[in-house]
């Protein structure tokens, strides 16, 4: 489960940089922690803009866990530059999905950006998802 959260980060990092290339004309200047003996990873996503500064846009903590099965799973909590709030993700394992594809998903996800208000007010709870182990 431990190489999971670092190969997860990857996928989303490289979505990232496939997607947008040059975020505000700039380049990505990403930071990655990993834990692996309390199984959490966070990535936090910055922007080295034309002028040089540091622009935070965000960031992922991703936690891995196993269910009482022993199924790794995984839980991330998305977060935006002045947003107020998370939004969090649970992973689960299921036939016919892939973590990598999941990966894909969750950036997909922040790169839209904060839900708004009414968004987030019509579904409160976090969204299942699902993906196959491997």
């Amino acid at each position: 489960m431990q190489s999971r959260l670092l190969t997860f980060l990857s996928d989303f990092e490289r979505t990232l940089l496939t997607d947008d290339p040059t975020p505000d004309n700039g380049t990505w200047q990403n930071h990655r922690t990993v834990n692996y003996g309390s199984g959490l990873a966070r990535i936090q996503l910055n922007v080295l803009t034309v002028d040089k500064t540091i622009k935070p846009r965000g960031g992922v903590l991703l936690q891995g866990y196993a269910l009482a099965d022993g199924t790794p799973c995984l839980k991330a909590s998305l977060s935006w530059a002045g947003a107020e709030s998370p939004s969090v993700f649970a992973i689960f394992p299921k036939p016919g999905k892939d973590w990598k594809g999941e990966a894909r998903r969750l950036a997909a996800e922040w790169m839209a950006g904060p839900p708004s208000a009414d968004q987030a007010m019509e579904n409160p709870e976090p969204i299942m998802a699902e993906a196959a182990a491997g």
